[in-house]
């Protein structure tokens, strides 16, 4: 029999700590927490994919995140314009209920106001308003909760990269659970789509600079991401992606929007779908990251917008009107999941759902409470990437509430129960639809069913006064148009 020497000794207890070494790796690779990519895009529309049914616009690396995850028909934003929609993803909550509900005016469209020492309270309206609106506030308040504070909690390391559009500097993302901000701040659009992103009137300030002289912005924010990403490979990790881009301004690289000049096509939709281009490019920018990296299947990645395309860039059809309206082409969003193990592949689910759903569906996938010490509006979306014909709730209704003045008839709130819509106008008129017969909301029913119509109302009061949402009312003051 052979006796071990001092050499084999070492060299079998050598072999067992590399073996227990990586055992542990592999054990603590496995038990790492899910990554989390949330692609918040700026104003695109229902039909700005190749993979929702559009024929003019490319978006291969989109259509492979849904190829490979679950597509949603029916996904909403939880307002018609950015700011609103934007506050909802971050807390859960209905814009009515936290008080944004309009688009938040950055310093330079105050008029010289600046940061005022709070919110304003004053109901606001002219005298050929016939009803006065609550004030949307400057701000999404410190008081609320973010999914990034969350997540930070946890030991997340979280970054947000683009557009913000929540705040003045003090609430910026490094106060609502950020570690990183690049290019987030007040601004709801960009100054400009070429590096070094100036304007006459305004600029990313410090959250932007500048580096490479005609750097295209949302390439810029993809690199951006791919370097957060990289940074922290060895960490569980939050990164929202929030491109400005579509916004205007309509901006793109000549040699991109000159694919897209067709007979029948206008300039302007050419630049509109190079910048759809671009944020595709981005995608695959961070799903190429992730996979280089071998993170790719423990990421749960989200794509969506902030509320409908805007009229005239680009075509939502066959949803009717865009941007800022009541109806589905102002809100219904493309929304896009993947994550392997739990989502199927190629799947796609028509059950109804909304912005407010985006944060108790991350905190369920990484194993976070949602806050119990306050209202969560949403619902966690796990049950239905598990199986795409899951109903989340028997009763549930989705509600949209924007007491402002934009365009005509006025102020609206908006319920939709099951196939049925409604949309009240505080000026007195309604309209009803049927969403399963009627996707492009050509035929008003309101006449033929009244009774519809009334039990809708009444849901939709019940639901805002749950939420405390702050309605118009009647302007004391207003003067009526002469004849």
């Amino acid at each position: 029999m052979k006796t071990l020497t001092i050499s084999n000794v070492f060299t079998i207890l050598s072999l067992f700590c590399c073996f227990t070494i990586l055992t542990d790796l592999a054990e603590a690779a496995e038990n790492k927490k899910p990554n989390v990519v949330l692609i918040l895009v700026d104003d695109m529309g229902w039909m700005d994919l190749s993979c929702q049914g559009s024929d003019y616009y490319k978006t291969p690396h989109i259509d492979k995140l849904a190829a490979e995850g679950m597509r949603f028909t029916d996904a909403y934003a939880a307002c018609s314009v950015c700011s609103p929609t934007r506050a909802a993803v971050m807390t859960g909550r209905y814009p009515g209920r936290i008080g944004v509900t309009d688009w938040i005016r950055a310093r330079f469209q105050r008029g010289g106001l600046g940061t005022p020492e709070a919110n304003p309270t004053e109901y606001v309206g002219g005298k050929k308003q016939k009803l006065l609106c609550p004030p949307n506030p400057y701000w999404l308040e410190h008081e609320e909760i973010t999914v990034a504070e969350l997540l930070q909690d946890e030991g997340y390391k979280t970054c947000h990269i683009g557009k913000w559009h929540l705040g003045d500097p003090d609430w910026y993302p490094p106060s609502q659970g950020f570690d990183i901000n690049i290019g987030g701040c007040d601004l709801g659009q960009p100054p400009s789509y070429f590096d070094p992103y100036t304007h006459p009137r305004y600029s990313f300030e410090e959250s932007f600079k500048p580096r490479k002289k005609d750097e295209f912005l949302t390439h810029r924010e993809g690199d951006e991401a791919k370097q957060f990403i990289r940074a922290n490979k060895e960490n569980s990790f939050f990164l929202s992606y929030c491109p400005y881009a579509v916004h205007t301004p309509i901006q793109a690289i000549d040699e991109v929007a000159a694919k897209y000049r067709k007979k029948g096509k206008k300039e302007v939709h050419a630049k509109y779908a190079a910048l759809v281009e671009s944020v595709d490019d981005a995608v695959g920018m961070i799903v190429d990251e992730l996979q280089s990296l071998k993170l790719l299947d423990n990421t749960l990645i989200i794509f969506t917008s902030d509320n409908g395309g805007l009229k005239g860039p680009t075509d939502n059809t066959p949803l009717r009107s865009g941007k800022g309206y009541a109806y589905e082409g102002g809100i219904r969003v493309p929304l896009i999941a993947r994550w392997p193990g739990v989502i199927p592949a190629g799947t796609v689910s028509h059950e109804p759902i909304m912005s407010i759903d985006l944060l108790p569906t991350i905190c369920e996938a990484v194993g976070v409470n949602v806050p119990d010490d306050r209202a969560i509006d949403g619902l966690s979306l796990l049950p239905l990437f598990k199986n795409e014909s899951h109903q989340l709730e028997d009763d549930r209704v989705l509600t949209w509430h924007f007491p402002h003045y934009r365009h005509a008839p006025g102020p609206y709130s908006i319920i939709r129960d099951g196939d049925w819509k409604l949309i009240k106008w505080y000026e007195g008129k309604k309209e009803l639809y049927n969403l399963a017969d009627d996707l492009s909301e050509s035929k008003d029913l309101s006449s033929e069913h009244q009774e519809q119509l009334v039990k809708l109302e009444q849901k939709l009061a019940q639901e805002l006064e749950k939420q405390g949402a702050k309605l118009p009312k009647l302007n004391p003051e207003y003067v009526p148009p002469t004849k």
